[in-house]
């Protein structure tokens, strides 16, 4: 039996230029595993369809000979066939509403739907993933804005050196510049109107350890959530400051009880209120990489904001990598682009500006960073994603649930199957 899968050409918008599978990797599941890659040509895909060709792809527009699509982002509603598999981010696991009709496509068509943000361990850690590189890609471009906002303000600074992360070759590039910007702060000290640099980290997951991979290039110092409060006693002008904020730091119990249960504040946030503002004043960047629901306290509301706003504010800006809108970070108004990544939200007249100047606090909101650095994180995530694929493409999704033959990893990511939701996701027929 011959075996084919398929990899959709991605089209969202003309900065998504990554791929879920590298001609690499195309060629280890062919002299491997006897699979077969069909692939659709594109202009802007970071490999091209020379390379694809050389791995042993075919590449062509039709897609029916495969049984099994591999995508990365969301899929448009006509592209689906009746009882095909398709595997990709949809993000549907919210609930999210401008998805729910591809989701009932999908339902109706009889398909079957395995999402990577669900291919998880047995302690619900991510396997499959582009996290790193959202916060690799959404630290740089951070940093660029404090530069230039710092800059807008008459504050020469070292940051002005730093590039969006589009306008560097790859990581090595970023990494090597950053050591230029290191050694000037080591030598020449951060200016005393800035100093001491505070920038703080809302969650610890993948995403939060690729923004601090970034920001480590430089001369740091890691202080604890406790010691904001004395940082400006004693501090050094040749060091930034990192502060890694934990659940335990973000949130109380309404109840004011002095220990804090993390699994119950998962299963019961509604317990829990957020005593994050009392950290807000110390930082000069606030990144954001929580994962978060409406059934959670936000870090970071309007009305705070608006209360404590002044023109000598020392938080310049939120690198909002989680991109929830109107979410954790009240104010993230919108998403973003990598050519245009920052607004400005006025507080005060309750309104956002497309620059890095203005009264406010400058966010960036990229809602695709991966796409900043297409080669590197594709490389990353086909490399976790290859021990899956025989499986997945080999699979016979004709059986029940139960005696379906996936690497458990993967049933749990098995969201639709013949059109249906599975046991774990029936919670989100309430969406439809």
């Amino acid at each position: 039996m011959s075996f084919k899968l398929g990899i959709r050409r991605e089209d969202k918008n003309r900065w998504e230029r990554r791929v879920p599978i590298t001609p690499e990797h195309v060629k280890i599941l062919k002299e491997k595993h006897g699979i077969e890659t069909i692939i659709q040509p594109s202009k802007i895909r970071v490999f091209t369809d020379e390379e694809y060709k050389k791995a042993g792809a075919t590449v062509s527009e039709d897609l029916s000979p495969a049984n099994v699509v591999f995508a990365v982002k969301e899929i448009p509603i006509d592209f689906f066939k009746p009882g095909k598999t398709y595997v990709f981010f949809s993000h549907t696991i919210k609930g999210q509403k401008y998805n729910m009709p591809m989701l009932k496509k999908m339902m109706e068509l009889g398909c079957n739907l395995i999402d990577y943000e669900k291919i998880v361990d047995e302690h619900g850690r991510r396997l499959v993933f582009f996290g790193r590189y959202a916060g690799l890609a959404g630290m740089v471009d951070t940093l660029w804005v404090f530069g230039q906002r710092l800059k807008w303000k008459g504050i020469e600074n070292p940051f002005t050196q730093v590039k969006q992360t589009i306008y560097y070759t790859g990581l090595n590039e970023i990494k090597n510049h950053l050591k230029k910007v290191k050694e000037e702060i080591e030598k020449k000290g951060i200016p005393q109107d800035i100093a001491p640099i505070v920038v703080g980290f809302a969650g610890y997951g993948n995403v939060s350890k690729g923004a601090q991979e970034i920001l480590d290039v430089l001369p740091v110092e890691e202080i604890k959530p406790d010691e904001l409060e004395n940082i400006h006693r004693g501090y050094s002008d040749n060091v930034i400051y990192k502060v890694v904020f934990k659940e335990e730091h973000m949130v109380k119990r309404v109840s004011n009880t002095t220990s804090f249960d993390l699994q119950e504040y998962y299963n019961n946030p509604r317990l829990y209120e957020s005593v994050f503002h009392q950290y807000i004043p110390f930082l000069s960047i606030l990144m954001n990489c929580i994962y978060w629901e409406e059934k959670y306290p936000r870090l970071f509301t309007k009305s705070f904001l608006k209360k404590n706003f002044s023109n000598k504010m020392k938080l310049q800006v939120v690198g909002d990598i989680s991109v929830d809108i109107n979410g954790a970070i009240e104010f993230t108004e919108k998403t973003t682009t990598p050519d245009n990544p920052v607004f400005v939200y006025d507080p005060v007249r309750d309104e956002i500006i497309d620059s890095y100047k203005g009264d406010g606090v400058a966010v960036v909101a990229v809602d695709n960073l991966p796409c900043e650095l297409p080669r590197e994180s594709s490389q990353s995530f086909s490399e976790t994603l290859l021990r899956f694929i025989p499986d997945i493409v080999k699979a016979d999704y004709s059986v029940d649930f139960e005696n379906i033959d996936l690497p458990i990893e993967i049933k749990k990511a098995l969201i639709l199957l013949r059109g249906k939701l599975t046991p774990s996701y029936q919670y989100m027929s309430r969406f439809l």
